[in-house]
């Protein structure tokens, strides 16, 4: 917190109105040059400015100023707040170096090659760019497209390893709650069928089949054993 108040002319035109501090007193306490309150009692500066009471922007107390009254050496204090209050952090874009922006569309290829599933606005928010810029890359219509080369945004110093695990870990905890409940894992391709479905199998023979069966040795036996044609005397 600075030493001295807010609007420092506005809370000086106050004090020289309602108090009987002096100019050095009121030039101290407003971080002011005296010859810059003694013109604005004489009406050359500030002459628009209205004024503002620093008791009620809980910048001096009434204390402060009735001690100042009573001894014109006294220094006034500037009020402190009782309670700090952190500032939130702001939403929005990242803020990227200006040392670091020419690697962001490396960053946005990589996220977009290797986490398709985190959104483009998360994206923007993660490296501190546009969903614009991030559509151009995806569709590689960026005017150095051909020259990209995917790198890790933590290598390249545009975020945490931690704040990247964490849109990772967002974006696939919402792409499972869209999942419908019950789903079945995707069919399985086609596999081989069994080899005993495959390789053809010999035809069973039946009884009939086998008397049809010619026995070879019968009727060569046959042959040898039969008399020939007899001979002339």
């Amino acid at each position: 917190m600075a030493d001295h108040p807010l609007m420092p002319i506005a809370t000086a035109v106050w004090l020289i109105d309602n108090t009987a501090l002096t100019f050095d007193q009121i030039a101290e306490f407003c971080g002011l040059h005296p010859l810059q309150v003694k013109g604005i009692a004489d009406g050359d500066v500030g002459v628009s400015v209205r004024g503002i009471d620093p008791i009620t922007t809980h910048q001096l107390t009434r204390d402060e100023i009735e001690a100042g009254q009573a001894d014109e050496n006294y220094r006034l204090r500037l009020s402190r707040p009782k309670t700090i209050v952190a500032d939130k952090p702001k939403k929005g874009p990242r803020y990227t170096p200006v040392s670091k922006r020419q690697n962001r569309p490396d960053a946005i290829a990589w996220m977009v090659r290797n986490h398709p599933e985190v959104p483009d606005s998360q994206i923007a928010k993660l490296l501190g760019t546009t969903k614009t810029t991030i559509q151009s890359i995806r569709d590689r219509s960026h005017w150095n497209a051909a020259n990209l080369q995917p790198q890790d945004p933590v290598g390249l110093g545009l975020c945490t390893q931690i704040d990247l695990d964490g849109v990772v870990r967002k974006a696939a905890a919402k792409l499972a709650k869209m999942r419908p409940v019950g789903a079945e894992a995707p069919a399985e391709g086609p596999t081989l069928e069994p080899v005993s479905e495959t390789v053809p199998s010999e035809p069973a023979t039946t009884d009939e089949d086998d008397a049809q069966k010619v026995d070879l040795d019968k009727v060569f036996a046959s042959l040898g054993g039969s008399d020939g044609p007899e001979s002339s005397d």
